[in-house]
This record gives structure tokens, sequence and C-alpha cells, in this order.
């Protein structure tokens, strides 16, 4: 077999684990608490596993590694902010939110404030970033299929898709639970497995070749495919062998490079000798070997604040967990607010685990693998450097589990956010039961997939970043000041999610259209959590002031239903509990 059919079986029996285990939960998904909270009956360890496995997204395979290649070791703030947001969530979320028992945030937030407008405003936010969340995860399934089995964008797109909407509109949360527990193992073998191979393999990692004040070069004579037309800068004049096209003529044999911008269609070969600078595509940042270890975002870039920019990550994403509707919605599915505290600590020591191996990849591509700033597809780090490193059956092997392991990153994660979707627009805009929600489930799958087709230029953890700040913005001060402050009104809560939400959607949408690439600007509107999360928790705090009358009647027994723990709380009457549509469409 050919690498590339290697990677081909190795992404059909992930599928074909995903549907079959996802068969298992349709045997038992009957009613709506199977369809969207599991039954409630899910234990810490398997309701981690299936957390951790939804939560590391093709932004944690994929896009970690190849950040930190691009960017430098600062952008190890994501993966250490993603596991961190856990943390706060314990502290602060946990606990309460399972206590208070519901179906979504909506729920939760018309529950707590009793504003069925409320409810509806809550609602629209999820659907934003879940459907936001969902473009990494199908970008993702398109560059791997496109780097290791040369077919075009779409069809992995398509293919995601297509398997997991029907295995969500089949399953639901309880056939998921299963899917995703299974899947966090798959990941962690695919991704730690391979890292440790390449790294003995490599003989390990010496930190002054890391440090040197020159950008990276060709440790060997090294060969360079181009699998997509890209235009490249050279900083100094370099001799290689050539075949293809370069700078618009067909070249088949020895090239001189001289210093500039020279550009190569896709199908191109290149052959650079040992020592030779690392030519680098158009808009990816030249760094020396000490800008590219500095510990803050940014460092390096013209114009950057590096500072700012690092704790505007360290905002997103500590705080943006707390606001991220398919990883909440989890913690409805445990039994009571302890199980869902120890799932918590069990997710950070899974997630932490994890989170080892991405930089491994990125070390190792810098030092041994440099062609990858040229090509541009600095994403596909962890695809393609198994094959780079080692040659013959051994890469292909590693490459294979590789594959594997990215489309279970693809599938989990997408599974979770087509069930936060699809759960919010059938619960909660429609009031609709299983058939609902196996309709909506189809309708969400479909925008994903029209979305999905045109962020085929951005970078997979900036899609990620941006939905950590949207998340961050809006649900994060609703939960906290919802949970632990008395005085938050319906009115306050939605003018928080309006201005906060708003403004940092606005920021991000400037971002994609080219406005504000350096400087200030390019910080703020780059990376707004910074302003944005203050911002919505001002505006909930004194919209709250001005409107006290707008406070529930029934307040102290909410805070009671929040903070008590089970044993110790009084029967809930009634009136306060948060049910679902009673006119089950079954």
């Amino acid at each position: 077999m050919t690498g590339g059919e290697l990677a081909l079986v190795a992404i059909m029996a992930v599928t074909l684990i995903t549907t079959v285990v996802g068969a298992l939960g349709i045997r038992v998904a009957r009613t709506p608490d199977d369809f969207m909270v599991a039954a409630r009956a899910v234990p810490p360890l398997r309701n981690a596993a299936a957390i951790s496995g939804e939560y590391l997204s093709a932004a944690s395979f994929l896009g970690v590694a190849g950040l930190l290649l691009k960017d430098g070791l600062g952008m190890l703030w994501y993966p250490v902010g993603y596991a961190a947001g856990y943390l706060m969530l314990l502290l602060l979320v946990a606990a309460p939110l399972r206590r208070f028992g519901a179906y979504t945030i909506p729920d939760f937030a018309e529950g707590r404030l009793g504003e069925p407008r409320l409810r509806q405003v809550a609602t629209v936010f999820v659907l934003l970033i879940g459907w936001f969340y969902l473009l990494p995860q199908l970008k993702g399934a398109g560059l791997t299929l496109h780097v290791l089995l040369g077919t075009p964008y779409w069809v992995g797109v398509g293919v995601l898709a297509i398997v997991v909407t029907s295995n969500i509109a089949a399953g639901g949360m309880k056939g998921v639970t299963f899917v995703q527990a299974v899947q966090y193992w798959i990941k962690l073998v695919a991704i730690a497995t391979p890292a440790v191979v390449l790294l003995v393999v490599a003989g390990g990692i010496h930190r002054s070749a890391l440090t040197r004040p020159v950008p990276p070069v060709f440790s060997t004579t090294t060969t360079v495919r181009v699998q997509t037309a890209v235009a490249f800068d050279v900083t100094s004049p370099v001799t290689v062998t050539a075949h293809g096209t370069i700078d618009g003529s067909p070249i088949d044999g020895p090239l001189t490079l001289s210093s500039g911008k020279h550009s190569v269609r896709d199908g191109a070969v290149l052959v650079f000798p040992a020592g030779a600078p690392a030519p680098h595509a158009v808009g990816l940042p030249v760094l020396s070997g000490r800008s590219w270890v500095s510990p803050f975002v940014g460092e390096g870039h013209r114009g950057a604040h590096p500072l700012a920019a690092t704790y505007s990550l360290i905002v997103a994403t500590f705080l943006g967990t707390l606001g991220l509707p398919h990883i909440l919605v989890r913690f409805y599915t445990n039994r009571d607010g302890r199980s869902a505290r120890r799932t918590t600590v069990l997710v950070l020591m899974l997630l932490g685990g994890f989170y080892v191996f991405p930089a491994v990849f990125a070390v190792l591509a810098r030092l041994r693998d440099p062609g990858l700033y040229l090509t541009g597809q600095t994403d596909s780090v962890v695809l393609v450097l198994p094959h780079a490193l080692i040659q013959g059956i051994g890469g292909e092997l590693l490459g294979a589990l590789v594959a594997a392991g990215a489309f279970a990153a693809f599938l989990s994660t997408s599974s979770g956010l087509l069930v936060s979707v699809a759960g919010a627009m059938a619960h909660d805009l429609l009031r609709g039961g299983v058939r609902t929600f196996r309709r909506c489930a189809v309708l969400a799958g479909a925008v994903g997939l029209v979305a999905g087709l045109q962020v085929q230029q951005f970078d997979l953890n900036l899609l990620v970043g941006w939905c950590f700040a949207i998340a961050a913005s809006t649900f994060c001060p609703l939960l906290v000041l919802g949970i632990w402050w008395r005085g938050l009104t319906w009115v306050g809560a939605i003018a928080g999610l309006v201005i906060g939400g708003g403004s940092s959607s606005v920021a991000i949408i400037l971002t994609m259209l080219g406005v504000g690439r350096t400087g200030w600007p390019g910080v703020l509107l780059g990376q707004p959590a910074i302003w944005t999360v203050p911002l919505a928790f001002l505006a909930m705090v004194v919209v709250s002031k001005a409107t006290p009358a707008q406070l529930p009647p029934d307040l102290e027994a909410k805070l009671l239903q929040l903070h008590l723990p089970e044993a110790l709380r009084p029967r809930r009457p009634a009136s306060l509990e948060v049910r679902p549509s009673t006119g089950m469409d079954l």
C-alpha cells in the first residue's frame, strides 16, 4: 500500500468506528433527555473522556503545532489557555450549573432571570458560536484529505459534514457521548506515538539550535513539493534544483533564486542544499530563533504589541471556555454537582497530557522540515512531518495513524457542536422534541457545510481563537454574574450579551476583511477579548443597577438551587422547574 492508501484506510476505520459506536446510542436514545443531556446519567470518567474528545478539535490536533511553527512558542498560550479554561470552569461554573438543571444555556438564562426574550437572544449567540466553531473542523477535514490524498478541499468538508450530521440526527447526545469518549483515546495515541518516535529519530532537541539569531535553515539537502500554488520571499540568493513552473516559466534543472519575491505553481518540486535559509510564503513572519522562542504572542511581527496581544489571548482562552455552549451542555449530563466537579478535574488531567505533544511537532519541524514555511501549509505539520523524517513504510504508518487521529478530532468536536446548535434550534426556538431535533441537526449541518467552504485561507487556531473571544464576551459574564451576583437583571443580561457579542463579532469581521493588520488596530481587532470582555461585564452591571425592578421575584429560591448541594437543598417548586416542551413529537 502507498502512504495515501494507508491514510485512507485509517480515516475510513475511524469513520466506521464513529458510525458503529454511535449506533449503540441509537438503541437507547428515545426521549429528549437522551438526545440533549444523555439522560443526565454519564459517569465522570466517561464524561471527562467525552468532553476531552469533543474539546480537542482541529485547532488542537493540527492548529496548535502549525501556529507554533509559524508564529513561535509564544503561541503556547493557546493550549495553556484551552486547558486552564477548565480550571476557571471548575471554580466558577461547573457544580452550580449542573445543580440548576437545564437542557441548554438559554434554558439557564430564562430559568435564572425569568424572561423569555433573554432566551431568544442567548439562542442567537449559541448558534453563532456553534457554527463559528464548526468552521475550523470542516477546514481541517478539507486540509487533511487534500494533503494526504490530493482530493479537492471541498471533498473533506463534505465528507465530515455528512458523516457527523447523520450520526447526530440518529443518536443525539447519548449516541455521541460514547463516540467522543472513544475518540479521545484515539487522538491521544495518534499524536503521542508519532511525537515520541520522531523525537527519538531526530536524536532529541538541542536548545542552542532553537535560539540562533537567524531564520531557520535546511539542515540537510531537502526536497520541497508544492501542492498548492504559492508566492514566497527569498532572503538571500540560493541555487536549487527545480522541476515545474517557477515565476511563470517551466524549469527542469538548476535555478538560482535571487533575493525577493518568487512564485511557484502547484506540482512543482524544489531541492534546496543543506545550509540554505528557508524561504517563507508571502505573509508568513520571518522570525529569528530568538524571536521564535519568545514567550509573547506576536513577538517579531512588525507593528505588533506582544504584551497586549498575550494578555488578550489569555483573557479569551481562560474565560472563553466558560462560554462555549457545546462544552457547558456536557455538565448537564452529569448526575449531580459533585460529579460535575470530578468530571472537570479529570478533564484537566486528560487535556494536560495531550497538549505536551503538538509542541514537539512544531520544534522538530522548525529544525528538520522548514520547507513548510515556503509552502505556507503550516497547519499540515502534524500530517507531513512523519513522512519528512522517516522514509518508507515507517513514515507511512505513522502518517496513517496521524490521519486517523486528525479525522477523529474533526468528528468528535463537530458532533458536539451540532448537538449544541441543533438542541438550541429545536428546544429554544421551535420548542419541539426528538423529530424536530433531527430536522434541526440536518439544517445545522447544511449551514456549516456552506460556511466551511469559505474559510480555506484562515488558520485553524485563528478561527478558534475568535470563537473563544465571542464566547468570553457573551456567556462568560452571563454565567459568572448569573451564578454569583444576585443583582443581575434580565435587562442587564441582554445588554451585556448584545454589547459584548456584537463588539467582538464586529472586530472579528473587520479582521477577516483585512482591516487593521498591524499596530494597535491589529491587536484590538484581531484579539478583541481584552476590551470586549470587560465591556460586557460592565454593561451587565451598569444596566442591572439601573433596572432593579426587573429582578425575578423568586430570586432567593433560584440562588439556593444554584449553590446548595443536592442533599441539602429544599425541593424546587414546580413553577421554577426548567422543562422541555411537553409536546414531544416522537
